[in-house]
């Protein structure tokens, strides 16, 4: 069975690249009928941030991306927290010490340092590795006894992989193919730290194992570190059940040059977070999709879409399209720059899908506050006829306002070009029109525009410019005599005659 994981650090806000990379694992997982985990690495104490890891679980069940087994759900293979899998670290390192392919190393941060000052000196950069291994403090170059000794006397050590020399490490990868690595080129990294957890490398390489994972989607990031986790899967001896591995290229910046950041958001006024962050050590809040009003799936479209495309014109996809038409061998292999114009495009698009009950219900919260009362079919009616109008729900009362309350000003730009010193007469004809012809459409229509307007030679744009902004304060909105029968004679007159009060000209 297809068994993939999502593995993301509780270290702050989920960044969208990461949520990319757990719904590429979720699409192929239920494509192929398989699993989906959600595993917390935690390793890493010193960066761990409280309330990430329920940031986390919340932003993915908002996106809709679901799980079959996790942190927050339990299942055959747990615990799912690598804290709560402490114990069992420490018997793989020594595993890989006694079967040769790891070390104890002494070496003092100020010793470390020494040394990479003294390959600097001499232009160099200095790395652990199989060059340098043999003049630093470790098992290898004090031997087993004295580094025993060391131990038992309480010294801090950590243990790190020892790479055999010279020889090609091959990663079989499912988007880029195989990638070649030189093992002189790669330093002795980590595996256990002195404070007794593991690190990435060897955590993550042990979890997927007995967690039975198939495959292992994650970020281009951890390219330079596959050759190594290729490595420790041969000296566990478990090549033949190592996972398939796909590395996602990155999302970009909007300009294309480097890696989408919180500062690009910031910058350029767009998320980079699913959900609101509010960073309990700064205090500081940074914006999210959610919040904002986008709508998570789509988000999750534009998401897909970028660096992976079906192979057809086809951009608007439900999950289960998305679900049916994936293939990881058409990721590309080049970053994908985010764009916002795509991502307010993929929102209006999705807003558009919304039942005019469900985008009433959002306009009504903005009656609700503001402790305007309608009935629940002129609530129902507007949100339909103005809906085509909106992206994001937050443009619902300035968009709508002017059916639930008459304007109290006039927008001066808008007077100005339209208001001319006898407007007040035409207006005056408006109101005696709509006092004398049936309340319906097309006899309004041929009174007002033909009968009147085009009968008299008048300007149909400056007349009926100047209505709208008796009506509405400005030059927006629908159909204008849609407009006056949705809103209803008496109060299109009441509009009128208060217009025609405020902007007399003299």
């Amino acid at each position: 069975m297809v068994r993939v994981r999502f593995a993301p650090s509780p270290t702050g806000p989920l960044h969208i690249g990461g949520v990319r990379t757990a719904l590429y694992n979720y699409l192929f997982a239920r494509q192929n009928g398989g699993k989906m985990i959600l595993r917390i690495e935690d390793t890493d104490q010193t960066r761990f941030v409280p309330g990430a890891e329920q940031y986390i679980i919340e932003a993915l069940d908002w996106l809709g991306i679901e799980f079959d087994e996790g942190v927050h759900l339990g299942g055959p293979f747990g615990p799912y927290r690598q804290s709560d899998r402490k114990p069992m670290y420490r018997q793989y390192a020594e595993q890989l010490i006694r079967d040769g392919w790891a070390y104890y190393a002494f070496d003092k941060p100020e010793a470390l340092e020494a040394k990479r000052k003294e390959f600097e000196a001499q232009k160099k950069t200095f790395q652990y590795d199989c060059n340098t291994r043999m003049q630093m403090e470790n098992s290898l170059s004090l031997g087993m006894e004295e580094a025993q000794r060391r131990i038992d006397a309480g010294e801090p050590y950590v243990v790190r992989f020892q790479f055999p020399d010279n020889i090609d490490i091959t990663v079989h990868d499912m988007i880029r193919g195989d990638v070649t690595m030189n093992s002189r080129l790669l330093d002795d990294k980590v595996l256990f730290k002195s404070d007794g957890m593991p690190t990435y490398h060897l955590a993550n390489i042990v979890d997927d194992h007995t967690m039975e994972i198939t495959h292992v989607i994650r970020g281009e990031e951890w390219l330079p570190s596959a050759p190594l986790h290729v490595m420790l899967y041969k000296a566990f001896g478990w090549e033949d059940t190592m996972p398939r591995f796909a590395h996602l290229p990155l999302l970009l910046k909007p300009e294309g040059n480097g890696k989408l950041s919180k500062r690009d958001g910031d910058r350029l006024g767009f998320p980079v977070f699913p959900l609101e962050w509010h960073d309990p050590k700064s205090g500081e809040v940074s914006s999210g999709y959610r919040e904002q009003g986008y709508l998570p799936h789509a988000v999750v479209n534009m998401l897909a879409l970028m660096g992976w495309n079906p192979g057809t014109e086809q951009e608007i996809m439900t999950m289960d399209e998305l679900i049916k038409l994936f293939n990881v061998e058409h990721i590309s292999k080049n970053g994908a720059k985010f764009n916002l114009d795509k991502a307010k495009w993929f929102q209006h698009e999705y807003f558009q899908m919304l039942s005019d009950e469900a985008v009433a219900d959002m306009l009504q919260k903005e009656l609700d506050a503001r402790g305007i009362t309608a009935s629940r079919d002129y609530v129902v009616k507007v949100a339909g006829m103005m809906k085509e109008r909106i992206t994001f729900p937050s443009e619902l009362w300035d968009t709508c306002c002017y059916f639930f309350a008459a304007p109290t000003e006039y927008n001066e730009k808008d007077v100005a070009k339209r208001w001319t010193p006898d407007m007040h007469i035409h207006m005056a004809k408006v109101i005696e029109i709509l006092n004398t012809v049936p309340f319906e459409h097309d006899a309004i229509h041929k009174a007002l525009l033909d009968d009147y307007i085009a009968a008299n030679g008048l300007n149909t744009g400056k007349v009926m410019n100047s209505l709208r902004i008796a009506v509405v304060g400005r030059t927006v909105g629908p159909d204008m005599i849609t407009l006056i029968l949705t809103i209803g004679k008496e109060e299109t007159i009441r509009r009128v005659e208060r217009a025609i009060e405020k902007l007399k000209i003299n």
